[in-house]
């Protein structure tokens, strides 16, 4: 995820990981085919529940808010969408 052409902010490890997690749980959103979605809180639940992350609920809601605020996820109606950077 460290790929020198994302022009997405750069996170820790850490945060990366749990973005590859969230990616693999999302689906195709209902309201748009094409983009990947989770609801916020199924998404924290998954953090809650990976053994691999192991995170307490405070940095499962950090990782999520650090993820909107770099741009790899955006939240609409309490839905996070997967972002992907352009090419």
């Amino acid at each position: 995820m460290n790929d020198l052409s994302d022009p997405r902010p750069p996170l820790p490890q850490w945060i990366l990981d749990t973005y590859d997690v969230l990616c693999t749980h999302s689906l195709n959103s209902a309201e748009k085919e094409d983009v990947q979605s989770i609801p916020r809180e199924q998404a924290l639940e998954v953090l809650y529940n990976i053994d691999e992350l192991a995170l307490e609920p405070e940095d499962a809601t950090h990782a999520l808010t650090r993820l909107i605020e770099r741009g790899y996820f955006y939240e609409v109606d309490g839905e996070l969408r997967v972002t992907t950077p352009e090419d």
